[in-house]
């Protein structure tokens, strides 16, 4: 019989070496196929892995245990959520789709959460977290004020002030990320994950590790000769790739 395989993403290393260790006693024969510090590492993980559970920190930076989650399902994991204590993330969690487990996790309420798992893995159960994952995000987006509303960017020798309404994508590249508007492209150096933070979710979608494309800007989603996503944008030459963890995001295009 095949054992269960778990992921498991959290960016304080002593709480990842809690839960792994944990697990060991809760659920000896599962197998942890991949301990990750951050949501990147965790979506390219969930790509090569494949695991049968996700044990995900909800407030990662960058790119955080909602965006990982949203990968994680459609790749036909399981999630189970780990968090310090909040009151409107906790209230979404009672819709039962996905469990959750607050911090610091005991053996207790984590044997039951393996209980469910076990239930939901032997019937092939797979809910659809959609809706919960957009509760979620909703609930913890940051405040309105304090997203980003300008970008102040290399162009050539001279700086730009660029209107985030003027943006169609970032794109990481080495040490920069590019700035592409309709007209022209620019360079900053403020890393993505600082961007994300400060992104409207329901404006900018991150695609792939590299690229966040604004979504009004998207017009179609086709696989290249070699089988792999890539996106087209509206008045736009370039493609640019889409992640198999954020495929999830095109249902229904």
């Amino acid at each position: 019989m095949k054992h269960p395989t778990a992921l498991i993403a959290e960016d304080e290393a002593p709480q990842r070496a809690a839960l792994v260790e944990a697990l060991g006693r809760v659920w000896p024969e599962l197998r942890i196929g991949a301990v990750c510090e951050d949501g990147e590492a965790a979506l390219e993980a969930i790509e090569a892995e494949a695991p049968d559970v996700a044990f995900l920190d909800i407030r990662m930076p960058g790119v955080d245990g909602l965006q990982v989650a949203r990968g994680a399902a459609a790749a036909g994991a399981l999630v189970v959520f780990t968090t310090a204590y909040d009151r409107h993330a906790v209230e979404a969690f009672e819709a039962g789709a996905v469990d959750y487990l607050l911090k610091p996790i005991d053996d207790a309420r984590l044997a039951q959460a393996v209980a469910r798992l076990r239930e939901r893995l032997a019937q092939a159960q797979r809910p659809d977290l959609d809706a919960l994952l957009a509760r979620l995000g909703d609930r913890l987006a940051p405040p309105a004020g304090e997203r980003i509303r300008w970008i102040t960017a290399s162009l050539g020798d001279s700086l730009s002030l660029i209107g985030i309404d003027e943006v169609l994508y970032f794109q990481a590249q080495d040490k920069y990320v590019r700035v592409v508007t309709a007209t022209a492209e620019a360079l900053i150096r403020t890393p993505m994950r600082e961007l994300l933070a400060g992104l409207d979710p329901e404006v900018f979608w991150q695609v792939h590790r590299s690229v966040v494309v604004r979504v009004a800007a998207i017009e179609r989603l086709r696989k290249d000769e070699l089988g792999k996503l890539r996106l087209h944008l509206r008045g736009r030459e370039e493609t640019l790739p889409v992640s198999t963890g954020y495929q999830a995001r095109f249902r229904g295009m």
